[in-house]
């Protein structure tokens, strides 16, 4: 198992911030700081490790699993709701289960294994990312088709895990909204952004086009059309700022990735007339659609 950067701990810290002071949010200069940057610059090449395969988003089509990983996804979020459940843990969860359909790439997936992956995963990012974990009945009670027995979970556990390469503390794109944090003098406001940014994040987990993006720009995509919808004045410098940290082929990313998010929201929004704050009330609506 890879081991945890110290660095992790401070990266979402007041250091790391933006303020909010009158009207406007002011940026403090921290993304100038050289430990930061070099931090940062280990996560990004970290995050490459942790992305499925190549060519995933074919081979989801091409197996009609499409529709079936934003079922899994729609029940990672059911189990965050039930059991109180950080949404770090959820992405992580996601990210497992990503890596692994794409690693072994099964010609003959039976929803039933889905759904033995999906605890599976599930479990591991519980015991990965929280303080206490659940067990193997808890967390079959909310929402399967199917039931299995412990030895066959544990057994799973074992060969997902192997596949893995041990590599749990994956990268995405909720770390790096984490690491680049925007903090406000006032919590309802932080409350606001951050549960936006996070709908965000959640919707493109559930757009196979958001999988050709690392998570890095995903998550910055997600801050910056945060910014442009709650606090347009400050979107262009923070997107200055955070320019600085990265390559012109990621700065490309970004701006395509910004674009498609932006009117993949809008197109979502004008379907249902509102945009809801509800992680769980926006996935229902988009796989049910």
């Amino acid at each position: 198992m890879d081991n945890l950067l110290c660095e992790e701990v401070w990266l979402s810290r007041s250091d790391n911030t933006f303020k909010e002071v009158g009207e406007p949010i002011a940026l403090k200069s921290s993304y100038e700081n050289e430990d930061f940057q070099e931090v940062f610059s280990m996560c990004l090449e970290k995050e490459v490790s942790c992305m499925p395969e190549v060519d995933y988003t074919k081979y989801l089509h091409s197996n009609n699993l499409v529709f079936h990983r934003c079922r899994v996804i729609q029940w990672f979020i059911k189990c965050r709701s039930r059991f109180n459940l950080s949404f770090g843990t959820v992405f992580l969860a996601i990210n497992y289960l990503d890596r692994f359909v794409s690693i072994c790439q099964c010609n003959a997936w039976e929803y039933w294994m889905l759904e033995l992956l999906s605890i599976t995963c599930l479990l591991i990012a519980l015991k990965f990312n929280e303080m206490s974990a659940l067990s193997l009945n808890e967390i079959q009670v909310e929402g399967l088709h199917y039931s299995f027995q412990s030895n066959v979970i544990l057994k799973m556990e074992l060969i997902l895990l192997k596949a893995l390469g041990w590599r749990l503390n994956s990268m995405t794109s909720y770390s790096f909204v984490e690491m680049l944090h925007v903090d406000f003098f006032e919590p309802f406001l932080y409350e606001k952004f951050i549960s936006r940014v996070t709908d965000l994040l959640l919707q493109a987990t559930l757009d196979q086009k958001m999988l050709e993006f690392r998570p890095s720009i995903v998550g910055i995509s997600a801050l910056w059309c945060t910014l442009d919808q709650l606090f347009p004045s400050t979107s262009d410098t923070y997107i200055t700022y955070i320019m600085r940290l990265l390559n012109q082929s990621q700065k490309d990313d970004i701006i395509k990735c910004h674009k498609l998010m932006e009117t993949q929201t809008s197109l979502w929004c004008e379907n249902h007339h509102y945009c809801p704050l509800s992680p769980t009330t926006v996935l229902l609506n988009r796989i049910y659609d």
